[in-house]
């Protein structure tokens, strides 16, 4: 079996205007949220065999917070400018290419693919990732390479504003 982690990146700042959308960082509320996620998957007793992150700063800093919660060594977060607001197709071919020693996969990206990708996959449909939101997929195979279309089961979906 594989398991899938669809972690969207936590709020990020509009403080200033000049600075590229790739180069966003976190907002104060982000900073708390990423933690506070990472702290619920740690409850929940997950521990990803590997972490990749899209390269935008948001994204990277949410998975280095929630990558600290988990246990996950920072240094072995691998980065993917492919992940940076990645369509369906994109992600998955990221995916495919993950090694089948890999039990459990955590992606951190960006909306709208995010989302789709979630829909996309999945036995039930979300409206939205919110930010720092995660989905968690389980697949019924031993191969990263068999993912597509429908042939995932939520195991949850969670968000900072759940409870």
């Amino acid at each position: 079996m594989k398991t899938l982690y669809i972690v969207r990146h936590a709020k990020s700042s509009w403080d200033n205007s000049d600075l590229d959308d790739f180069d966003r960082p976190l907002n104060e509320r982000g900073k708390r949220n990423a933690p506070e996620m990472g702290e619920r998957l740690k409850e929940k007793g997950i521990k990803p065999d590997l972490i990749i992150s899209s390269s935008a700063k948001r994204a990277f800093s949410t998975a280095k917070k929630i990558a600290k919660e988990v246990d996950y060594p920072v240094d072995k977060i691998k980065k993917s400018e492919n992940l940076y607001l990645a369509s369906i197709s994109s992600a998955i071919n990221i995916i495919r290419q993950v090694d089948d020693s890999v039990a459990a996969l955590m992606i951190f990206g960006h909306n709208p693919g995010w989302t789709e990708l979630s829909n996309y996959l999945c036995d039930v449909y979300i409206d939205n990732i919110p930010t720092a939101g995660v989905s968690a997929i389980r697949f019924d195979f031993d191969s990263w390479a068999k993912i597509d279309k429908g042939k995932g089961k939520m195991l949850f979906f969670d968000y900072p504003k759940k409870f």
